[in-house]
């Protein structure tokens, strides 16, 4: 048995069968390009699978050394890749620049980082594990473009490139270049997809028959997008590469057909919501973020719970029943977490911290959790598990605390403090939760009518409108 064959094996053994066949099944069938940054969204569909399943089943793939993970940052202008990086501990904080948009970004984990999967090089080798020898279009294709992008299939794709190109070149390190074309009217831009650099050419008045001429050098050094105001007519480009690998520089006309493509997007796997899933908590939950790494998320939905009287229910039953009874409410808390895409942050005590990507999955945790306790009480006969709850929305920041991520900020202390209102059996919910339509449709659903109330939250100055959720 070949060593890939016997992490196949563990595979089916650890993640649901099917996800893991299918995998399986597309390592050893599928092109090159489906095996590079896989959009599990995508594939999950395609296959006609859960996703949590299929997601689980590429985590653990990751980890077996099947498969390797991306995190990419994305321009939310043009959804290109600005980086690409192994592992989240070397996305950085400052802002990212992209050079088609001439804007940059600050990155958010629910918004511009797209996590994607790559099959390994130990397993198979693919043209995506040397992009610097990948064809013009395959590399726009597959290493610029990310695959938040609804791109064409090919040819398609390579026609509507070739459509909207008025020329290109490939450099080699060192070397230089002259292009000669003849600028449409209209906005043209040079865009080279290595280095990311650009330069705009705004093209309009009177045709010239006069040679206009530009000298672009490529470097390491990104700098800022350049513009230059030209007129229709003959253009000779001298292009010189100095980095120390090839760059694709090329001229693009900016019209409907460029800016549709760029605009055609579809759902991707977001760092947000992998770092809510219970099994990426579980299987690398002490590799994420440097000690000193601060990343945005721009909202994220938190749950606490706590158990009531904790202290007189161990002085009734005793330590040992006592926390045979804390451990079993510890792992029907854990299962409906992570049944609703959520993830256990920490438990302190009795109490659990929990992370969700949306607050109507946090609400329909919550209103599972409380039936869940419900159920425990009647088959012991007596209400020894009385749960509190609570539940609040908002951004944060994503930090390491004791070797393991964890979440900081205001919203993480509102969550808390809402915890402390609920008496037994009553969840508080603040009012960005409850007016979700999302959550909105859950509560109605379950037939439930918020009550509104004002208070005061201990240690925070300002009132807050919370709904106790009967």
């Amino acid at each position: 048995m070949s060593e890939s064959e016997a992490r196949f094996s563990v595979l089916r053994q650890s993640a649901d069968p099917a996800a893991a066949s299918a995998i399986e099944q597309m390592v050893r069938e599928a092109d090159d390009a489906a095996l590079n940054r896989v959009n599990v969204i995508d594939v999950a569909r395609a296959w006609g699978l859960p996703f949590e399943k299929v997601l689980d089943a590429f985590l653990h793939a990751a980890r077996l050394g099947l498969f390797e993970m991306q995190w990419n940052i994305l321009c939310p202008g043009c959804g290109g890749v600005l980086n690409s990086n192994a592992t989240l501990q070397t996305v950085h904080q400052h802002d990212y620049l992209c050079a088609i948009c001439a804007a940059g970004y600050e990155p958010t984990l629910d918004e511009m980082v797209e996590v994607s999967f790559t099959v390994s090089p130990r397993v198979r080798k693919i043209a995506a594990h040397s992009p610097h020898t990948m064809p013009m279009w395959d590399y726009l294709r597959q290493m610029y473009w990310a695959s938040a992008l609804e791109l064409p299939p090919n040819p398609q794709f390579q026609e509507m490139m070739q459509k909207i190109t008025i020329d290109w070149t490939e450099l080699a390190a060192g070397e230089k270049a002259t292009m000669s074309v003849q600028l449409p009217e209209g906005f043209v831009i040079l865009f080279e997809p290595v280095s990311h650099a650009a330069l705009f050419l705004d093209t309009q008045g009177e045709p010239t028959r006069e040679r206009q001429e530009i000298s672009v050098v490529f470097n390491r050094v990104q700098a800022p997008t350049g513009k230059r105001e030209m007129r229709p007519g003959p253009l000779r480009l001298v292009l010189e590469n100095r980095t120390d690998t090839r760059v694709l520089p090329a001229l693009f006309v900016a019209n409907d057909d460029l800016h549709h493509m760029m605009g055609n997007r579809k759902q991707f796997l977001t760092a947000k919501q992998l770092l809510t899933h219970q099994t990426f908590r579980d299987l690398f939950g002490t590799e994420i973020l440097s000690i000193d790494q601060r990343l945005k998320i721009t909202n994220m939905t938190f749950v606490f719970t706590d158990l009531k009287a904790s202290t007189e229910l161990y002085e009734r039953v005793g330590d040992l029943a006592a926390y045979d009874l804390v451990q079993a409410h510890f792992g029907v808390l854990g299962d409906v977490v992570a049944q609703e895409s959520g993830a256990v942050v920490k438990t302190i005590g009795d109490a659990v911290m929990a992370s969700f990507p949306s607050s109507d999955r946090g609400m329909a945790a919550v209103l599972r959790m409380r039936e869940a306790m419900r159920k425990l009480n009647v088959d012991r006969g007596r209400e020894d598990l009385l749960l509190k709850i609570g539940i609040h929305e908002g951004p944060c920041l994503a930090v390491t605390l004791n070797d393991r991520l964890d979440y900081f900020g205001q919203t993480v202390n509102v969550a808390a403090r809402v915890q402390g209102l609920a008496m037994s059996h009553s969840i508080f919910a603040t009012e960005p939760v409850v007016r979700n339509e999302a959550t909105a449709r859950v509560l109605a659903d379950a037939g439930i009518e918020p009550v509104p109330m004002r208070c005061t939250l201990r240690g925070i100055s300002s009132e807050y409108t919370v709904y106790e959720i009967r």
